[in-house]
């Protein structure tokens, strides 16, 4: 019997599991919240967002421990990581952090250049030329690696000594191996400075855009083990000391890999904060308004990932409560989601032609783009109303994304793989994305998918199984 643990390192929470890899079986399951923010309040009305990269590391050491005590931990052949993709914390060469971890909330590269009226994005868009991000599978956008390295650098804020760039799980491998950082093209390629058709950091475009003084990882192969669970490590985490480790891979791709069966016939829909529509193609293609991401068996995940997720409901959510707060005397903390949903499933599809664009804090291409309601009138003018509403655009704005990958030359899909929270927790949202993309929907059964997928990458670079045959243990309710 062979068991490898998983941990998935989100800025919510740190999810570790144990998998029987020879069934399928999740046999622990430990969550943690993450509480290292270290954001000051007036950061945070800035739009900054900072976090304590070591004290990420202990949060995880400590989900480990509870998740190890579970089951019998001589059994762990392998730990796979994976996590917030997009943000970084440089590192000395002793492997300590030198700046706190900025991660893919930060909106400090929206901010204009002192004496211009050009944004940091803008400035490098400029400096990188017309074709400068032509390879990157991505255009640089706030909170990304390459766009917060800029900042730094503008604003004369790089640490003097050297210092090497990380992606926050990359640290987190750091921690655990005590190797030097390393990452794998799924994370390098989230940076906006990695050439993902050749899968090596973009050396001409570092230069342009001057950080030629900051040191990047060596990138390994996705899955490929990095090192072994050190004697500090094994003592944090109740695991032998020895244990494989492989080097970190980017989150979304770990939870296509741990939600998908087979990866030809479905597309994916990740439903959390924000959202994503993901989809494998084998080839390198350019789709407007999605990203081309480096995927773990040498083909690409095509991705349109935006923020109208559960923020936008939440903040409908939130209105009511004012509401309720301002007219009723209600104390403002109830939770009216369930209620919300119920009034919206009463709301026959198409909502009486009331239609929501839910973009209420902009969009990843158009931070400037503001939300709308559309079509209102006496009869539609109600709560269920706009809660299906705001739904209805949800689905409506990744089903157009889905559409821009078919345009650009990918192969329509047959099911609908539906992930995250939003999904998993609200079956009306399941069923309005399921009518939309005209697809049957299914919801693997594992609610950490991004934490089983990490699992079973770890397991495909030990040499149990191939992608294949990994893809086989992902099952559906």
């Amino acid at each position: 019997m062979s068991f490898f643990m998983g941990v998935d390192v989100g800025t919510t929470n740190i999810a570790v599991l144990v998998v029987d890899i020879h069934s399928g079986i999740v046999k622990a399951v430990s969550v943690i919240h993450n509480d290292s923010e270290v954001t000051g309040e007036e950061d945070r009305l800035k739009g900054r967002s900072e976090w304590d990269a070591e004290k990420a590391a202990e949060i995880v050491f400590q989900a480990m421990a509870k998740a190890a005590a579970k089951v019998e931990p001589q059994k762990v052949r392998g730990i796979g990581v994976t996590g917030q993709m997009h943000g970084t914390v440089l590192v000395s060469d002793d492997g300590q952090p030198l700046t706190p971890f900025i991660g893919w909330q930060d909106k400090r590269c929206r901010d204009n250049i002192p004496g211009t009226n050009k944004s940091y994005i803008a400035r490098m868009i400029e400096l990188a030329g017309e074709n400068g991000f032509r390879r990157e599978g991505c255009r640089p956008a706030t909170g990304y690696m390459g766009s917060t390295l800029f900042w730094l650098k503008e604003n004369d804020a790089l640490p003097s000594r050297p210092a090497t760039a990380c992606f926050l799980p990359d640290y987190v491998v750091m921690r655990l191996t005590g190797c030097d950082p390393v990452t794998d093209p799924t994370n390098a390629g989230s940076s906006g400075i990695f050439d993902v058709i050749s899968k090596r950091w973009d050396y001409n475009l570092i230069r342009r855009l001057g950080l030629q003084g900051v040191q990047f990882p060596e990138v390994r192969g996705s899955g490929e083990v990095i090192g072994e669970l050190t004697s500090e490590a094994s003592r944090k985490t109740g695991l032998p000391r020895g244990v494989s480790v492989s080097v970190a891979c980017g989150d979304n791709q770990a939870s296509f890999l741990g939600s998908v069966a087979d990866r030809r016939i479905s597309v994916l829909v990740n439903i959390g904060t924000g959202g994503q529509v993901s989809m494998w193609v084998p080839r390198y293609i350019e789709v407007k308004n999605a990203e081309t991401r480096c995927y773990f068996d040498g083909g690409y995940l095509l991705v349109g990932a935006d923020i109208c997720g559960g923020s936008s409901y939440a903040l409908l959510h939130r209105f009511f409560l004012d509401v309720g707060r301002a007219f009723f005397g209600s104390k403002g903390d109830e939770n009216l989601y369930e209620k919300m949903t119920a009034y919206a499933a009463k709301v026959p599809p198409g909502s009486d032609g009331l239609r929501c664009e839910p973009f209420f804090g902009g969009t990843r291409l158009d931070p400037d783009r503001k939300a709308a309601w559309v079509g209102l009138n006496e009869s539609n003018f109600t709560a269920g109303h706009f809660s299906r509403a705001l739904l209805e655009g949800i689905a409506r704005h990744f089903k157009i994304l889905y559409e821009h990958m078919l345009q650009g030359g990918a192969s329509h899909r047959k099911c609908l793989v539906g992930s995250g929270n939003g999904m998993r927790k609200n079956a009306l949202l399941a069923e309005i994305f399921s009518d939309m993309f005209n697809m049957p929907i299914r919801v693997p059964l594992n609610p950490e998918e991004a934490a089983f997928g990490a699992a079973l990458l770890a397991a495909v670079g030990y040499g149990k199984f191939d992608f294949e045959e990994a893809a086989c243990l992902v099952s559906y309710g």
